[in-house]
This record gives C-alpha cells, structure tokens and sequence, in this order.
C-alpha cells in the first residue's frame, strides 16, 4: 500500500475510535508500520487539517491521537444542537439513556457491557444535552466518572421524579433493564412523531 492509502486508513481508525483515540504504539500494531512512518502520516494528516478548509483537526493528548472539530467553529455547533432538527434522539442515545435511568449512578464501561457495543458517543450526547451528569467518580483502577441523570432529563420526560419511571420485576438481568426502559422510552418517540405530522 502507498503512503496515501495508509494515511486514509489512519484517518478512517481515528475516526472510528472518537474520543478514545489511538496511541502511536496502538498504530504501529495495527498498520504493522514502525513509530518512524506512523509519525510520519500523522504529521501529514496535521498539515492537511491546519492548510486546507478542513471542519476537523488532528489533536494530541497524553500521546493519545484523535480527531476532533476546530475550536472556531464552535458557535455552529452550538447552533446546531439548538436547532428543531436534531431535538430528537437516536435509538442509541434513547438505550444509552435508558440504562442510565435505571441503574445510575453507572460508569460508561458498564452501560457499554450491558449494550455490548461503544458508547462513548451516546453518552457523550447525553451530556450536551444535559441529560445526564456526572455523579462522582467509582472508586478503583482508573476511578472512572459515574453517570446519572439530571433535572432536565425529568423535565424534558415529563417526570416529576425518578420513581415515576415504570418499575422493573424484581428479578431482572441486563437486558431485560434495557428493554423495559425501551418500552418506556418508545413512546416519547412515538409522540415526537406524532408532533411532527400534526
């Protein structure tokens, strides 16, 4: 494969690893490439991202490499979370949700065991939306952050409180959290679509 070709995929594996990003050394394993050549492609991916009209730039931190968006466009990201067109949750967001309302406070790896894929990304709507906030931190390697939900989540739910959300039977695994949350949460979608045909 040509340089190029290995500097699309790195852009590509960047991407897929959103926040979490990718070490150098992370790289050299996948791209089987030595740290020489991986720097290398990365120094070209800044250069393209800082002189041409790129929307995303190469960020670096703790020797950790990922893609994020420029700083200076920052207000029409606010104006697009502001907007009527993304009020609405997706399905992943809405689980993500629905596992946190029931089991917070929880930490990000945990949702992620119970829905057995990533879910930076959800939670990280969640947290712009408001949604959800962090609830401390659980004690052990790493001290991960907890997650629970906050007072807008009740009030964007209509809720007056958490234990107005349908009670679960008393014996349940993890998906069986996940689906009756779903059931819940199913019909706050239902009534946006409603909303959006009257």
């Amino acid at each position: 494969m040509e340089m190029a070709g290995y500097k699309a995929v790195v852009e590509g594996l960047l991407f897929a690893t959103g926040d979490d990003g990718l070490s150098i050394k992370q790289m050299v394993n996948i791209l089987q490439l030595d740290e020489k050549t991986i720097a290398h492609i990365l120094e070209e991916l800044q250069f393209d991202y800082e002189h041409t009209e790129r929307g995303i730039t190469l960020m670096e931190s703790n020797r950790t490499y990922h893609l994020t968006t420029k700083p200076e466009h920052s207000i029409y990201y606010q104006r697009l979370l502001e907007s009527p067109h993304v009020s609405k949750l997706s399905q992943a967001a809405l689980e993500t949700l629905a596992i946190i309302a029931y089991q917070q406070p929880i930490t990000r790896t945990e949702i992620e065991e119970i829905r057995g894929v990533k879910s930076d990304r959800p939670v990280q709507t969640l947290v712009s939306r408001s949604l959800i906030e962090e609830k401390g931190r659980k004690e052990g390697v790493g001290r991960p952050i907890m997650y629970g939900t906050s007072k807008d989540f009740l009030t964007y739910f209509g809720l007056k409180s958490i234990d107005e959300l349908p009670p679960l039977p008393e014996e349940v695994t993890d998906i069986d959290v996940e689906q009756d949350a779903d059931l819940f949460f199913q019909k706050f979608k239902e009534q946006e679509n409603d909303d959006e045909k009257n």
